[in-house]
């Protein structure tokens, strides 16, 4: 060490010291490349690629960071203030639970170095929780006609929330207040509108694998005409809310006898949020339109 110093009658002051100095640059990874979610009832999954731990250099790899705000459908923009859900060592996916059904939040994940750097963004991802049920029985109307009804939300006391008791009612085919009732015509089963400004639309040519599968609401395609009921396939319905939006709901039907139908639902309690499963990115506003980074 070489050091110089200033010296007087009366003191001796240190100016400065010539040592070498190893400057540590802290390593980050890379943001997740994918994030993809799945509306579940008050919950929502999410699901990343790994090409950040994949790519890390040896042992430098610490965690996934998952975080979550709010998102505005009218502005189709999350919020500025995100929170810390959790993290995650092993694994690429992640469940928010304790969610609000029909309160949209949008999501984002970052990998974490051992020097507790955080990476960029992943992509941004909105979703909705929304209620569901699964194995919901429907008689044919000509078997059962007391049974063979269906309504997604009917507001019973009118205080336009939804409340878990007004939620899937299996009623009476012949009531006019219903969403759908089922049909056997031919031995064939077919699913019909009923209420005024209700309309069904197939989601798939294929069969699809879990009611989780069926994501936005088509925007062409709904009938007001009955559609055939078949085993594996989804099926999306548009309500009209009475406020001026619609509201969406879905099935996918599990079974199919000679005297009923099984199926699995969801609705979603959001006014005019098409959104039943997977949504795509979106950015995040600070006022001016641009997307924000969140703060560390």
């Amino acid at each position: 060490m070489k050091c110089l110093f200033a010296l007087s009658l009366l003191t001796m002051t240190l100016v400065a010291c010539d040592d070498d100095v190893v400057n540590v640059i802290p390593t980050v990874l890379d943001a997740p490349a994918t994030l993809t979610s799945i509306s579940l009832d008050g919950a929502i999954h999410l699901a990343w690629s790994d090409n950040a731990e994949n790519n890390a250099p040896d042992g430098a790899f610490l965690e996934y960071r998952v975080y979550s705000t709010g998102y505005s459908l009218d502005d189709d923009l999350c919020d500025e203030t995100w929170d810390f859900e959790g993290a995650t060592v092993f694994g690429t996916e992640f469940l928010v639970g304790s969610l609000t059904n029909g309160s949209a939040m949008c999501f984002g994940v970052v990998s974490v170095s051992v020097d507790n750097e955080e990476s960029d963004w992943s992509p941004l991802r909105a979703d909705t929780p929304r209620p569901d049920a699964r194995n919901v029985l429907l008689y044919a109307f000509q078997s059962g006609p007391t049974l063979s009804g269906f309504r997604f939300f009917q507001d019973v006391d009118g205080d336009g929330l939804v409340g878990a008791l007004e939620l899937g009612a299996v009623g009476d085919g012949s009531r006019t207040d219903i969403d759908f009732w089922v049909n056997r015509d031919a031995g064939d089963f077919y699913l019909m509108p009923e209420r005024a400004g209700t309309s069904v639309a197939l989601y798939s040519v294929e069969p699809i694998e879990d009611l989780t599968s069926i994501d936005i609401a088509p925007e062409i395609g709904f009938s007001l005409d009955g559609i055939e009921a078949l085993p594996g396939f989804g099926y999306v319905f548009e309500m009209d809310g009475g406020d001026g939006f619609a509201r969406y709901g879905a099935v996918r039907v599990t079974h199919v006898g000679q005297e009923y139908l099984i199926f699995d639902w969801s609705y979603q309690t959001d006014p005019g949020n098409p959104e039943l499963s997977v949504h795509g990115g979106n950015a995040v506003a600070d006022g001016s339109g641009i997307v924000v980074q969140r703060g560390r």
